[in-house]
């Protein structure tokens, strides 16, 4: 092949995949320097990938966009205007590989097995088999066919000065200035949701017995509500964020010296960006779907042996059989950590 191939990147949603998948544009502009990345992504997932350095053309669709005919038909037109010639399917779903396939690409890279789904396994031409647990690691695996093995894994996410200096003024202006921790109360599904008493709890365990208070990120109404009982609960150990982007939040990560969520995009940009995390998982495997790297804890009692769709409806049992002390502890832990490595 080329030293300079005209690579397109398929992972479309969501936000954490999308940041689970930045380690293969990485590792592909560190082999390749000469090469042309683009990568295909759905809606605001966008707005991490924008300005980054291994990445040459973001193209953003709408979410549903396959519902659209005449739509599919001119995305196709411009794919096959570009010419690329490897595709390279990290979803692993019938519309992941579809654009693979609509691309032109004579070489097209998916999975098989578990993570190869629906009709993926059909349209890809050159099927990988995941060997390792981290999806992180697995979609790393997908670069074997191009001779790219064991790299190093980065993230680099970009940050603008316009973000940056809303998350110093905001640092600046508050008691967070010594140091704070961050806690996203939110998750996309309701089985991954921990009880909004008990992160009020973490936040007055940090504030009393870390010094460290405690902001309360969130996204939309329904978070935002959350994100104020939290706060009345706290006993002054924790404030309420303003609105943020998702790059505005990113740069706020980058000056905490904690992140704590459950499985959710949030936690994943925190990972991106080097803050240290406890993450909180109940229907989704840790080992899989945890925080990226050993400076971090993952806290699971109970996983669910199920497909996707069964976790996503499943009860709230998996995520309340952690309690405060569990998530204390590993707060304590991982702060720790970070002060043996400074």
């Amino acid at each position: 092949m080329s030293s300079s191939p005209r690579i397109l990147i398929v992972r479309l949603s969501a936000i954490g995949d999308v940041i689970h998948g930045i380690p293969v544009a990485c590792a592909l502009r560190e082999h390749f320097p000469k090469s042309h990345i683009a990568w295909m992504v759905e809606g605001r997932s966008a707005d991490l990938l924008r300005g980054h350095k291994a990445i040459d053309e973001i193209i953003n669709v709408p979410r549903g966009w396959l519902k659209s005919p005449a739509f599919v038909w001119r995305l196709r037109g411009q794919l096959r205007r570009e010419r690329y010639d490897v595709a390279i399917d990290m979803q692993g779903l019938t519309k992941s590989a579809l654009v693979a396939w609509m691309s032109g690409a004579k070489r097209r890279i998916g999975f098989s097995g578990w993570e190869g789904r629906e009709l993926s396994t059909r349209l890809n031409n050159e099927l990988v088999a995941a060997t390792t647990r981290h999806v992180v690691d697995i979609n790393l695996e997908l670069l074997r066919p191009l001779g790219i093995t064991s790299p190093t894994v980065r993230f680099d996410l970009p940050e603008t000065s316009a973000d940056r200096a809303m998350a110093e003024r905001l640092v600046a202006e508050s008691p967070l200035r010594g140091g704070f921790a961050v806690i996203n109360p939110g998750a996309g599904w309701p089985s991954k949701w921990w009880p909004r008493d008990r992160f009020a709890a973490v936040a007055r365990y940090l504030g009393e017995r870390e010094a460290t208070p405690s902001l309360i990120v969130w996204a939309g109404p329904q978070e935002r509500e959350w994100a104020e009982e939290i706060v009345s609960l706290s006993q002054g150990n924790a404030r309420l964020a303003p609105a943020t982007t998702l790059t505005e939040l990113a740069a706020i990560c980058r000056r905490a010296r904690l992140f704590i969520a459950s499985d959710t995009g949030p936690l994943h940009v925190a990972v991106a960006v080097g803050t240290p995390c406890v993450g909180l998982y109940g229907p989704v495997p840790a080992e899989r779907n945890g925080p990226y790297g050993p400076q971090h804890a993952s806290i699971q009692k109970m996983c669910l042996p199920t497909r996707s769709r069964e976790r996503r409806t499943a009860g709230p049992e998996s995520m309340e059989a952690i309690g405060v002390a569990d998530v204390c502890q590993a707060c304590h832990r991982v702060l720790g950590q970070r002060e043996e490595a400074a």
